[in-house]
């Protein structure tokens, strides 16, 4: 009898090796080595095609593309329009994020004549059921699966023809065919290959969630997301009722697309206005506030970010970061350091983004110096003022994209004041045209700025 042959794959790249390691050299995280048979490596799911063709590309017909909505519109907003006739799509997020729920309520929802499967290996149906009646969904052609089998779960889809699958989740999901336990690299990439496949083949829309690590990133092979379609990210602190649902990959529809959601006792419920929720509760006149508009996807949004200086007690200075990077409160520090005179250097710094929401845009950048300043001079910032700019090492404040869209979201909130980076000034005309209930004003710098504001 021959040797089966065994080799060892990382369970969060990939990374395969002949021999165990301690740390895999392709992502440095240590102990994530599991042994497996060779042949996992090479056994495929996926059904040997029939006749197959070429076709050529003019005869392709394209006119437009089949998409049936979910009947929830900041989910169609994120994913394009809705969901796109045979279709793959990832949903990840951290534990009690709010996946199972939404994906329940697009059952309920979505606009479809045609049955909908949902198969979960983590739950039973009378759970599921359970969860159901507290949403309010009840309708007659969802079709309920408890199974962790996926060749049983190919017999349902076969059988019935759904129009939806939703798979919760694909780390449950295994194979007989490979010798591989649940959730390893194997059975993830053999099982996501074979949902593909029916999905292209019988135009057939399908969900799949997806466990995250502690780093926040989607469990298993990186392939993972680049075999998928779309990719959607659940963030939110479980604290907190809101959840943000953004978009990272979606080969139907614009990337960083986001839709905002408030999880209440009757499931998610949409935000249409976030930037009046972003600002709900906001103190007057109090140093240390500064509202800024971030730009997400095609969607512009209010938010108030509060930055808190004081008086350090050690030899270092601590610096805290809650939803803006770290090291960029440290680089615009060392800005309002060197081209403002600001003696930061003894002082403890403390800067929030309100929402529980995490901003990484640069033009954000004039209002978290301006929150750092006016906490350190003690010295509150008009309410009615809206800061929007990207700063440069040498003070400099740079233009930014889509201001039209920015401007006219802090005057449709009722914002009186708006400092925008001079670069941007010709772009704004005709909104200044359109009526003087909000006074645009131009700066080129950091110290401009703060002279102006503070």
């Amino acid at each position: 009898m021959s040797k089966v042959k065994t080799i060892f794959v990382c369970q969060e790249c990939g990374y395969e090796s002949s021999g165990w390691l301690g740390k895999c050299p392709a992502c440095n995280q240590w102990n994530t080595f599991v042994e497996e048979t060779a042949q996992d490596k090479f056994s495929s799911l996926a059904k040997p095609a029939g006749n197959v063709q070429a076709v050529s590309l003019k005869d392709v017909n394209v006119d437009k593309e089949e998409r049936s909505s979910t009947g929830i519109k900041e989910l169609d907003r994120v994913l394009g329009g809705g969901i796109v006739d045979g279709s793959l799509i990832l949903v990840g997020g951290d534990p009690g994020i709010g996946k199972s729920t939404l994906l329940l309520q697009v059952c309920e929802k979505i606009k479809t004549d045609r049955k909908i499967l949902y198969a979960s290996g983590e739950e039973s149906i009378k759970q599921i059921k359970i969860r159901a009646d507290r949403l309010g969904v009840n309708r007659q052609d969802i079709l309920m699966l408890s199974e962790t089998n996926f060749s049983l779960i190919e017999k349902i889809i076969d059988a019935e023809k759904p129009g939806l699958v939703i798979i919760d989740s694909i780390q449950t999901v295994y194979s007989e065919q490979l010798s591989s336990a649940p959730g390893s690299v194997s059975q993830v990439r053999e099982i996501t290959g074979a949902l593909m496949r029916i999905a292209k083949s019988l135009g057939i829309s399908i969900i799949i969630v997806g466990h995250v690590t502690k780093e926040g990133a989607i469990a298993g092979p990186r392939v993972l997301e680049h075999m998928v379609d779309t990719v959607l990210y659940f963030e939110g602190e479980r604290h907190l009722s809101y959840r943000i649902l953004r978009s990272v990959k979606n080969r139907f529809g614009s990337t960083n697309e986001i839709g905002i959601f408030e999880m209440s006792d009757r499931g998610l419920v949409e935000v249409d206005n976030p930037s009046e929720i972003m600002l709900s509760g906001r103190s007057e006149n109090v140093p240390g506030s500064a509202v800024v508009c971030s730009l997400e996807g095609t969607r512009p949004m209010l938010i108030e970010i509060q930055a808190l200086v004081c008086a350090t007690n050690f030899g270092m200075p601590r610096r805290m970061a809650t939803g803006v990077d770290y090291n960029r409160i440290t680089l615009l520090m060392a800005v309002l350091e060197k081209r403002v005179g600001l003696q930061l250097y003894n002082y403890d710094a403390y800067v929030n983004v309100v929402g529980g929401i995490k901003v990484d845009e640069p033009a954000c950048d004039l209002g978290i110096i301006v929150a750092i300043a006016s906490s350190f001079k003690n010295t509150p910032v008009r309410e009615d003022t809206v800061m929007i700019g990207e700063v440069g090492l040498t003070g400099e404040i740079r233009a930014v994209s889509q201001i039209d869209k920015r401007v006219m979201e802090a005057r449709r909130i009722g914002f009186k004041n708006c400092i925008i980076p001079a670069g941007n000034m010709n772009l704004i005309k005709r909104i200044q045209g359109a009526g003087s209930d909000i006074n645009i004003t131009a700066v080129k710098n950091v110290q401009e700025a703060l002279e102006l504001i503070i």
